[in-house]
């Protein structure tokens, strides 16, 4: 985990997705930042290709929760296939990757 220097924390690695009851194992790339103007941190991302996790959002299933090997979880929406076959994923909320606590002094 690295942030990119614009105020966006960052996760490229291996991740459960849960979806339908099903888990499967992927590669992601997911980034958040909070946001100040609602109040919630928000995080998107793109899941690497997996028939699983295509053919779950081709019966119409969109909830989605993302667990990191580390422990973090983070429940999210299922998106569209991109062009290479994998899926964007999006939520808000804790994220399924560690983030920098904050002290009130740094909001």
């Amino acid at each position: 985990m690295s942030g990119t220097g614009d105020g966006e924390e960052e996760y490229r690695g291996p991740v459960t997705v849960v979806v339908d009851g099903a888990e499967v194992f992927v590669d992601a790339h997911l980034a958040g930042h909070f946001d100040p103007l609602t109040g919630t941190y928000r995080w998107v991302g793109r899941l690497a290709p997996a028939p699983e996790v295509s053919a779950r959002f081709a019966a119409g299933r969109r909830a989605v929760l993302l667990r990191t090997p580390d422990g973090h979880e983070g429940r999210g929406e299922l998106l569209e296939a991109d062009l290479w076959g994998g899926h964007r994923v999006r939520g808000s909320g804790r994220p399924p990757f560690a983030v920098p606590e904050l002290r009130a002094d740094e909001l």
